[in-house]
């Protein structure tokens, strides 16, 4: 068939021999041109048409989103076959076919680059499309996916700008004397590449082994954050005032940071009340379990309220709370607090935390100032000198010869 097509070539280029030459040779390279344009929407519109299939649409999808790289490197295939009888003189046939070639490389590069998101694409929109039950695994699968296609880009890129950069004579000796020596050269080129590989290889390893996933709440200076996307070479993080933190890939492998959500969305939210002594916990304590049994942000498993703590002013009442989700776990805490403030201030203001101060009346005879009964005990201190250590039988305390009864504690 390509004999026939060459020799329908060399009619038409004869059919325009009463044109320049140059002028008839680039006119016969556009009818072949034009063939392969013809040919590749036929081909698109006959798989397009093509009925019954289980997966048609996405054979569909597929074919037209690859006719624009496929029907250009027809185009450029056609065109080069005819070169070779298209009458044009060497040296321009010889750059034209250095042209043609370098293009095609890139455009294949392309299509790859777009073959490889269809795929994934079309994976993302199948496990979106089930009953998204176990959110982790829906997140991971997210995750691996755009972190390999992102890795992917990168080396289809990186390998078809290599492959039409050696398609040059000097660039393909300066690389192969380059690769085989190691001087300097290699040194150098080798540090320049250290933070792009790094990075590349972070990636991969954070897609097998999972420390960060889609749409997961970590901590990061101090701000809660949601994964929002991960790159090859670097993460975007949205904390919950939009507000975006740009992230190396390498930092999650480098450093420690918290992962709210790694095995589980949902979370136990902690609620502190700092209440007086005279608070009635038991009436508290039921209170709470009312307004956390009606909430609707609680997921009904866990809940509980504790006297964590307590100084000389006050006591800590610790109440836990779960939610399915960080967000959940946030609106839940406020919804405690708003509703237990108003209960203690309506109908248990003794609950509230308040300061004791002792007041003496002038009149009761007492000097403040002076009467040990207002006074704190005098503090007894060591006689002057050096300190010669503990004394036996000092009663077990090492000043017990000061004074008779100090040394009895």
């Amino acid at each position: 068939m390509k004999t026939e097509f060459l020799t329908l070539l060399t009619q038409i280029r004869h059919l325009f021999g009463w044109l320049p030459g140059l002028l008839s040779s680039i006119l016969m390279l556009c009818v072949a041109g034009l063939v392969a344009e013809m040919f590749s929407r036929f081909i698109t519109k006959l798989i397009v048409r093509i009925p019954g299939q289980k997966r048609g649409a996405f054979v569909r999808s597929f074919t037209m989103a690859m006719q624009r790289p496929v029907r250009i490197m027809l185009v450029i295939v056609f065109v080069g076959t005819a070169l070779p009888v298209s009458g044009l003189p060497y040296d321009i046939m010889q750059a034209t076919t250095h042209a043609l070639v370098v293009l095609f490389v890139l455009m294949l590069g392309y299509a790859a680059v777009v073959a490889t998101r269809i795929l994934s694409d079309a994976y993302l929109k199948r496990i979106n499309g089930k009953d998204d039950k176990d959110d982790i695994l829906l997140r991971t699968h997210m995750t691996q996916v755009r972190v390999l296609r992102r890795t992917s880009d990168l080396l289809i890129g990186l390998l078809t700008i290599g492959a039409a950069l050696m398609t040059f004579e000097p660039v393909r000796q300066y690389g192969l004397s380059l690769f085989a020596s190691a001087g300097a050269a290699s040194l150098v080129v080798g540090l320049a590449a250290r933070p792009l590989l790094t990075n590349l290889f972070a990636g991969m390893q954070i897609a097998m082994t999972q420390p960060i996933r889609m749409e997961d709440l970590i901590i990061i200076n101090g701000d809660w954050a949601w994964v929002e996307e991960i790159t090859s070479t670097y993460v975007v993080l949205r904390v919950w005032d939009w507000r975006r933190h740009i992230v190396p890939i390498s930092y999650f492998l480098e450093n420690t940071f918290q992962n709210w959500t790694h095995n589980s969305a949902a979370l136990i939210g902690v609620v502190f009340l700092h209440l007086d002594f005279n608070a009635p916990m038991d009436r508290i304590r039921e209170r709470l379990r009312e307004i956390v049994h009606s909430a609707p942000l609680w997921d009904g498993k866990e809940f509980a309220v504790q006297v964590a703590d307590c100084n000389a002013q006050v006591m800590t009442v610790r109440v836990i709370a779960s939610a399915r989700s960080a967000m959940q776990s946030w609106d839940l805490r406020c919804e405690i607090r708003e509703q237990i403030i108003a209960f203690l201030r309506d109908e248990c203001p003794e609950a509230l935390p308040r300061e004791r101060l002792s007041h003496v009346a002038s009149t009761s005879g007492l000097d403040v100032m002076t009467d040990p009964a207002t006074l704190s005990p005098p503090v007894r201190r060591p006689p002057p000198g050096a300190y010669l250590g503990p004394r036996n039988g000092a009663g077990g305390g090492g000043m017990g010869h000061s004074d008779g009864g100090q040394g009895h504690g």
